[in-house]
């Protein structure tokens, strides 16, 4: 398949951003695609497991989710609340 040709159609803003890339990288406009292509991860890869992330902060005890509510109210009404009135 060396040196097969295809035609791709973009957006013009894509078009010129690809092309300004391209430049700067001082490539192909043909070349800079590739590029990304050939970077593209692989769409059949599985998908990360996000429980790997769970568990690794400790909040310190902090309960802030319970009273949040409140807090959000005092601090509402301390910003309106009237100055020297």
């Amino acid at each position: 398949m060396e040196g097969m040709r295809t035609t791709i159609v973009l957006p013009d803003h894509h078009h010129a951003e690809a092309k300004r890339k391209a430049a700067r990288q001082g490539v192909s406009m043909s070349e800079y695609i590739r590029c990304l292509v050939a970077r593209d991860p692989d769409k059949d890869a599985p998908a990360s497991d996000p429980s790997v992330i769970f568990g690794l902060f400790d909040s310190g005890g902090s309960r802030i989710a319970d009273g949040k509510q409140a807090m959000i109210r005092v601090a509402i009404d301390q910003q309106f609340e009237p100055e020297g009135i």
